[in-house]
């Protein structure tokens, strides 16, 4: 029988690497913007995708990849994804520091 708390204590049976299994396509959001893997996407493209509407046709503000990007279902959720990890990261730091 598992255990699930649902007061943030530590719960038996926790799924373990849920993020891995989050991301389907490693590289396919830096692919849909052109913008190479190595290089960091910036967080004021992603933030722009995440406030426009579906099929809106968006410019790019930074300089890095295509100029002009259509919205699609998919490239929206996977720049909120993108959004939510690069938090999870700095809390994880910050965390680190104390």
């Amino acid at each position: 029988m598992k255990f699930f708390s649902i007061f943030g204590k530590k719960r038996k049976g926790r799924k373990k690497r849920w993020i891995q299994k989050a991301i389907k396509k490693p590289g396919a959001l830096s692919k849909q913007l052109g913008i190479p893997e190595e290089e960091d996407i910036p967080v004021s493209l992603l933030k722009k995708i995440k406030n426009a509407e579906i099929g809106e046709v968006i410019t790019n503000p930074t300089k890095k990849g295509k100029k002009k990007i259509k919205v699609t279902r998919k490239l929206k959720k996977r720049a909120v994804l993108a959004l939510t990890l690069k938090k999870l990261s700095k809390r994880k730091k910050k965390k680190r520091r104390k």
